[in-house]
């Protein structure tokens, strides 16, 4: 237990002088020459990390610790999610296929899904978002991982999918106002008003101020009106 508390300690450390360095320009490479990445450190630390939001020291340290240990599957997850938070989705993509040639998780086929999707790639990206869902449905991702199907489903033209897709994510996360508007868009796409007003309803009581639903609020009670 003293053990894992004096590495925890080093951990801290280590992401204050990451961040002065950050604050400083220090480039990541020379960051990562300046500091030595505390022994012991494991992927399982790099996942929880990434967990808890730390995507600029993740992406830091995580290449160091793949190196030491290529097999170290944690460290590639962590990783690619890091990665992807931090809107490197090329770097995202190729770090989710290396891992997931190797090891064949759902995690990296879940990070893989969307770095594809924000490139452009949807049909890949949704067989790979759709893999972590058959085989984790109640992993940490399946939120997002459902929000995606539904914005994929978009760009498809498949409305009565992405209606599904939204209102699987929303029982997960059900104060995201912005994926209710969303949930009201395509609600209306398919001229299902009553449900899209109830979508549009709950996305302006968790945001007052949010234009879309706010717009959406008044053209679906026009509609029902008529």
């Amino acid at each position: 237990m003293k053990q894992r508390s004096s590495e925890v300690a080093r951990i801290a450390v280590l992401g204050a002088l990451l961040w002065c360095l950050a604050v400083l320009g220090v480039s990541a490479q020379t960051a990562v020459a300046a500091i030595n990445v505390p022994t012991g450190m494991m992927g399982s630390d790099i996942l929880r990390m990434s967990q808890e939001g730390r995507h600029s020291e993740v992406a830091l340290i995580a290449p160091e610790i793949l190196k030491k240990n290529p097999q170290d599957i944690d460290a590639y997850i962590g990783y690619a999610w890091s990665l992807n938070a931090l809107k490197e989705y090329q770097r995202a993509r190729d770090v989710a296929q290396a891992g997931y040639a190797k090891f064949k998780d759902p995690r990296l086929a879940q990070a893989l899904g969307e770095a594809l999707y924000y490139l452009g790639e949807n049909e890949a990206a949704l067989a790979n978002l759709q893999e972590y869902l058959a085989k984790l449905p109640e992993g940490s991702k399946a939120a997002v991982t459902f929000y995606l199907c539904g914005e994929l489903f978009v760009r498809m033209g498949k409305f009565n999918h992405a209606d599904i897709a939204f209102s699987t994510a929303l029982q997960y996360t059900p104060s995201n106002a912005r994926w209710w508007a969303r949930l009201g868009w395509v609600r209306e796409k398919i001229a299902r008003y009553l449900p899209a007003l109830k979508a549009y309803e709950q996305a302006v009581t968790l945001n007052p101020n949010l234009q879309d639903a706010l717009s959406g609020k008044t053209r679906m009670l026009a509609k029902i009106q008529d």
